[in-house]
């Protein structure tokens, strides 16, 4: 008994006792978590992202391929990054409304089933605060998109901003983007802990597909004469 009470009064012993109480904690919420709720918020910060660097990257190879001049280059990704930014932008923002107007339409609907005073006459609907909480939110969301997408362009053209031997310039290009999908396949996989290995090999051959072929088709058109 005296032993058992020494270890108890030990401070030692009371902060691994809580460390192991709290690891215990963390390990249950982690388990219960609905990392599914993730998804929409998840999919389309990671879809902005990885279409800014691909499509950027992807122009930028393709001018690259018939123009050497790294003024054309660095124009095209911008112009790149501003329009893919402007689309993502006004795309998500119509989307989501949609979303939104048909959400709301439903609520309202389920209302007017419970809503009556007896005589068939409706009292005005009026949704509430925690009905609408959750509803999905278009300006938040073209936001998201847009600041994603040039956070994904920006990556090939600081890579190749300061490099003028055209070789080398695109040599960093396509590793920068290389190094971005990666991150990107693993980020999205991560966040919503899922499998990290098919989801950085997915994203990274897609990107490189892409970049491949947008350099070789603008490569024949440019050598056609066209």
């Amino acid at each position: 008994m005296a032993n058992s009470n020494q270890i108890a009064s030990d401070p030692n012993f009371t902060v691994q006792t809580l460390d192991m109480e709290m690891n215990m904690n963390l390990d249950q919420e982690e388990s219960t978590f609905d990392y599914s709720k993730r998804a929409q918020w998840l999919r389309a910060a990671v879809l902005g992202a990885n279409d800014g660097l691909v499509s950027t990257a992807s122009l930028m190879m393709g001018v690259g391929a018939v123009k050497q001049d790294i003024k054309a280059m660095i124009l095209t990704g911008f112009a790149g990054l501003v329009a893919g930014a402007c689309s993502m932008a006004i795309g998500e923002f119509v989307s989501v409304y949609s979303q939104l107007d048909i959400e709301l339409a439903q609520i309202k609907r389920d209302k007017t089933r419970t809503i009556n005073d007896g005589i068939g006459k409706q009292q005005p609907l009026e949704l509430e605060a925690k009905e609408t909480e959750k509803l999905p939110n278009p300006i938040q969301a073209a936001a998201a998109s847009a600041l994603a997408f040039s956070i994904g362009a920006m990556v090939p053209l600081l890579a190749a901003a300061f490099i003028k031997q055209y070789r080398v310039r695109v040599a960093a290009v396509a590793a920068a983007v290389t190094v971005a999908l990666v991150f990107f396949g693993w980020a999205g996989s991560a966040l919503g802990k899922a499998p990290w290995a098919r989801a950085t090999v997915r994203v990274t051959i897609g990107g490189w597909v892409a970049m491949a072929i947008t350099f070789g088709l603008t490569k024949l058109i440019g050598s056609s004469g066209l």
